[in-house]
């Protein structure tokens, strides 16, 4: 008897006509991480596991994708487009909201970035392992830890209220370690990027993580907190200090310094 293996396809996007839940595809430079500086094309989905409040440092800076998501404006023919009109262009930032979320719609990507030579950054909270039939170049892994949790009493950017709801939601993947375990082990590369809010509680947090993971600390790169201009220009001087103190790289968020809160940029 002759046995035949069967092998696993992971999902795939079969329509290249259908609006995805993508809100944003546009042209920019890197501005996080260890790909700084490089040319990129952005692709932003919407819908996330998380609703992070950094207190003075602000909500999610795509608090339309996450805490209010809006609905998917393109689709996969409009990656395509906008990959032909900028050939030059060999980088991806995967970013949302929580694209985990689209397992068919990344594992697409793979497709495409590896047939047109692609380099594909994924931003992700770790949330959801995603097994693509290509393993994605680069996992840009940013954990959210107790300073991102919502307070009793805030009012989101879209005017609701939270109640102990709204951080049950944010709480019930925040840290989910087994799915970051597997992502890091699966895929080809990674950097860490830790939000730090300027306290000791939240540095403390972040370098248990760190050394729970195993992580070094040149794969480590800390990035200040705020979603405005104004809010990072008090930060950076500190995260500037703290990674010459301790021997982590540092992440500006360089789009902000030089757009404010524009967004597709």
């Amino acid at each position: 008897m002759v046995k035949i293996q069967q092998y696993i396809v992971n999902k795939r996007i079969e329509d290249y006509n259908k609006t995805l839940p993508i809100l944003e595809v546009y042209r920019c430079v890197q501005s996080e991480g260890s790909r700084f500086g490089r040319p990129t094309i952005a692709i932003r989905t919407t819908g996330c596991t998380h609703r992070c409040y950094f207190g003075e440092g602000g909500w999610c800076d795509s608090w339309y994708s996450s805490i209010h998501p809006e609905k998917g404006k393109y689709s996969f023919n409009d990656i395509i487009k906008i990959y032909d009109e900028n050939p030059h262009i060999k980088e991806m930032m995967l970013t949302g909201g929580s694209p985990t979320m689209q397992p068919a719609l990344v594992n697409e990507l793979t497709h495409f970035a590896y047939e047109r030579g692609i380099i594909i950054t994924i931003e992700t909270e770790g949330s959801h392992f995603v097994e693509t039939d290509y393993p994605i170049n680069l996992i840009s892994l940013s954990p959210k830890f107790s300073n991102s949790v919502p307070v009793i009493g805030a009012v989101t950017p879209g005017g609701t209220v939270v109640d102990q709801r709204f951080i049950d939601i944010h709480n019930k993947r925040r840290m989910n370690t087994e799915e970051i375990q597997k992502t890091l082990a699966y895929h080809k590369d990674y950097h860490y990027k830790p939000v730090w809010d300027g306290t000791q509680e939240n540095l403390e947090e972040i370098e248990a993580y760190r050394v729970e993971l195993g992580i070094p600390k040149d794969k480590t790169y800390i990035m200040p907190a705020g979603d405005e201009r104004e809010q990072l220009i008090k930060m950076y001087p500190l995260v500037f200090e703290l990674c010459a103190e301790h021997g982590y790289n540092m992440t500006g968020r360089d789009h902000i310094i030089a757009f404010n809160t524009e967004r597709a940029v």
